[in-house]
């Protein structure tokens, strides 16, 4: 039984802390005013040059942004953008990007 009690009590501190990283989509609403500008006011961009962001996975925009702050991936327009983001800032803006859904802005535009 004590096995048990320690087992669940793991668990939930692992699940706790993981809903505790998550980005909050609402902060995230807020903090995407600069992001607007080149990707659109519902993450689907109207420049075939910028990508959407609506319903892109939470994690796949985390990783893209930590790589563009730390310059392992490099553009003239993001890497400055993502310098200033604290790792929350970056959870938060994914929750949101991801909360708005792939059917949010239109289609999505096909690169050639």
């Amino acid at each position: 039984m004590f096995r048990l009690i320690s087992l669940l009590s793991i668990l939930g501190f692992l699940f706790s802390s993981q809903a505790m990283a998550a980005g909050d989509a609402a902060a995230g609403k807020a903090k995407s005013a600069t992001c607007v500008a080149c990707h659109g006011p519902a993450g689907v961009s109207t420049v075939p040059m910028y990508p959407n962001l609506a319903g892109q996975h939470a994690s796949y925009i985390v990783s893209q942004l930590k790589a563009f702050k730390s310059g392992e991936r490099k553009n003239a327009s993001m890497s400055p953008m993502a310098k200033p983001l604290s790792p929350q800032d970056m959870e938060d803006l994914a929750a949101y990007y991801e909360s708005l859904g792939k059917s949010s802005g239109g289609k999505k535009k096909r690169r050639r």
